[in-house]
């Protein structure tokens, strides 16, 4: 049982390409569906492994991967349904920040410093599984627009926040260990 957020994780990651097949052959409200049992696993994988203890180093690589595919192939998927530059703007926005908050998580991982998510990311992550749901009930002939628009930009902007946030909150934890001298202070001394 103690594999079960792992492999919750696995499933959600071999969704994307489900999601992406789905979505391309023009069924979106399957791909509507899949994204949503998507986010769904992500919330009891995150459940599961913090209640019962069963946090894996797999599970902090998987779970983040999937959610990353997830969502850069959704706004590539909106992108390209809609072919408006707005979409073209978020996509790359995101995959931007994606590409920052992986190179910050690999320089963190390296010194040891295990970021778990905090208020800012659950908060752009809600708002990014909003702003796609309503970008795909768009698809629907539901008229969402421009409400998906805002919803979607707000979670950019969020993102890029919460970006910030980890970076004020864990790189002083990344340097804290290396600022020693030669005979093991801290290189400061007491007047």
């Amino acid at each position: 049982m103690r594999h079960l957020p792992n492999i919750l994780s696995g499933i959600r990651l071999a969704l994307v390409g489900v999601f992406v097949m789905l979505f391309r052959a023009g069924r979106y409200l399957p791909a509507l569906c899949v994204f949503v049992f998507a986010f769904f696993t992500d919330l009891l994988d995150g459940y599961l492994a913090r209640s019962h203890g069963w946090v894996t180093d797999v599970g902090k690589l998987l779970d983040p991967l999937a959610d990353k595919f997830m969502t850069l192939a959704a706004l590539v998927c909106i992108y390209l349904g809609k072919n408006k530059p707005i979409y073209l703007v978020l996509f790359l926005l995101m995959a931007i920040k994606e590409l920052l908050m992986v190179i910050g998580g690999v320089f963190l991982a390296k010194r040891k410093v295990v970021v778990m998510a905090a208020w800012p990311g659950k908060i752009a992550t809600g708002l990014f599984v909003l702003g796609v749901m309503l970008s795909l009930l768009s698809f629907l002939s539901v008229h969402v627009e421009p409400f998906n628009l805002v919803v979607l930009g707000l979670a950019t902007l969020m993102s890029y926040f919460a970006l910030v946030y980890y970076a004020a909150t864990q790189l002083p934890h990344a340097f804290s260990g290396r600022a020693k001298d030669e005979d093991g202070t801290d290189g400061h001394t007491e007047d």
